[in-house]
This record gives C-alpha cells, sequence and structure tokens, in this order.
C-alpha cells in the first residue's frame, strides 16, 4: 500500500494516539488534531523518533468552532498533496458536569456533549470532505457503547455520531468512499474516565464484560486501522462494537 495521508482528531492521547501509532507504523503519514498544543506535540516527536522524521505532524485546534475547522483543514492540505486518504474523529468525551437539577444545568451538559461530540465530528469530516481520495477514501467515527445505554447527554451525542454515519455513508458511497464508526465499550489506560477511575470503578466496568478484562487503546485501534485498509471496501454505514460482550451484537 503506498503511504497515505491519515488525519486523527483527539490524536495526542488514548484511543487517538493508538490508532496514529498504527497507521505511522504502516508507514503512512500521519496529522494529529486536538486542543493541547503540548499533548500534540509530544505525541508526534514520539512518532517521528519510531517512525522516522516526517511520519506525523499536528495542528491544535477547537474543532467545535467553525473557524479553527477551517484552519485546520488549510494546514492540512496546504502542499502538493490535496488528498486525505483517513478521517479518523476521535476527539470528544463526557464533558458534561453533574448538573443541579435546574433546567439550565441540565441545557448545558447537554450542550456540552452536543459540541464535543457531535459538533467535533461532524465539522471536521464535513471540512475535510471535498479533499477525501475519490474511490478509495475512509471515514471512522468514534462512537461508544454509551449510545446504545447512555448515560443520558454523553449517551445522546454518541447516538447522534451514528446517525451521522449512516448518512455519511449514503452520501459518499457513490464516490467510492466508506464510512463507519467504532462504538467502544471500557477501556483502561486513557484519560476519559479521570478521578473516576479508581479501583472499584474499573472492577464494575469490567465485570460487566463476558471476558472479564479491560478494552485497551491497541484493540480498538486495530479495528479501526481494519476499518481504514483495502480490505474494508465492503464495509460501510456499519457500526462496530468493541466491549468484550458488556452489551451484546444488535
Amino acid at each position: 500500500m503506498s503511504r497515505r495521508r491519515v488525519v486523527v482528531s483527539g490524536g495526542g492521547t488514548g484511543i487517538g494516539l493508538a490508532a496514529a501509532e498504527v497507521f505511522a507504523a504502516d508507514g503512512d503519514q500521519v496529522v494529529l488534531l486536538g486542543r493541547r498544543e503540548d499533548v500534540l506535540r509530544k505525541a508526534a516527536d514520539g512518532l517521528n523518533a519510531a517512525q522516522g522524521e516526517g511520519a506525523a505532524s499536528w495542528y491544535a485546534a477547537d474543532l467545535a468552532v467553525p473557524e479553527q475547522v477551517s484552519a485546520a483543514v488549510e494546514f492540512i492540505t496546504a502542499n502538493d498533496n490535496p488528498y486525505v486518504d483517513v478521517v479518523v474523529a476521535n476527539a470528544g468525551g463526557n464533558v458534561a458536569a453533574s448538573h443541579d437539577g435546574t433546567l439550565e444545568s441540565v441545557a448545558d451538559g447537554y450542550r456540552r456533549n452536543f459540541e464535543a461530540n457531535v459538533l467535533t465530528a461532524v465539522l471536521l469530516t464535513e471540512g475535510l470532505l471535498p479533499h477525501v481520495r475519490r474511490p478509495g477514501g475512509r471515514i471512522i467515527q468514534l462512537s461508544s457503547i454509551a449510545s446504545l445505554r447512555g448515560p443520558g447527554s454523553y449517551g445522546g451525542s454518541k447516538g447522534w455520531v451514528n446517525t451521522y454515519t449512516y448518512d455519511l455513508a449514503q452520501r459518499v458511497g457513490g464516490d467510492g468512499i466508506t464510512a463507519n464508526a467504532v462504538a467502544p465499550g471500557f477501556v483502561g489506560d486513557t484519560e476519559f474516565f479521570g478521578d473516576r477511575a479508581t479501583e472499584e470503578f474499573v472492577r464494575s466496568r469490567v465485570a460487566q464484560t463476558l471476558t472479564k478484562q479491560p478494552g485497551r487503546p491497541s484493540e480498538i485501534a486495530a479495528a479501526i486501522r481494519y476499518l481504514a485498509s483495502p480490505e474494508a471496501a465492503y464495509v460501510t454505514g456499519q457500526l462496530l462494537h468493541i466491549n468484550g460482550g458488556a452489551a451484546l451484537g444488535r
């Protein structure tokens, strides 16, 4: 496979970084996006040290802000190769604070998760869509087991990612582009749960699985790599669950 250009949002840590690592190891050129310059720089430096200079670059932006997305797209496409082969829309998280029962705080939580999970995915994808290679482009969205069973504002935002993926697949299929979503269950070794990831919390999440073990970022990255591969050309409009059996296929 010739060297491809792969864009990974939320690429500085966790699942995003694990995905960037597998693409860079394949010889692809990876562009890392996120909000934190120091985290992105460290991740890109690590990839370049491991895979050779030029394996990774980075650009810091808030992908919920249209103007910043436009600037990121200009950065990605501002050279002799305007094409993007793979888009991994991974940025997001459960950013809603616990509400105090007022309608204002409920609205704030839903708004925050909509911006963090839906807008970041949709704006980046739509901004890059004119540049995605035709045929052969691959778009992978990061959903969650929460899209099936909550919690509320976060699960709802990931449910929206699912429906966006289905709509996108129908729009771009005729151009030879695939669009799929990956829905992880509990994954350890990420920043996602923050201070909530106590030993008791982790045990409770692992107990929900059939395999009695947490997921690993590398396992999610392997699924993303497959969906981005030529072998997955006949897979589109799908939601791939990776959760150790915590939620059965549906």
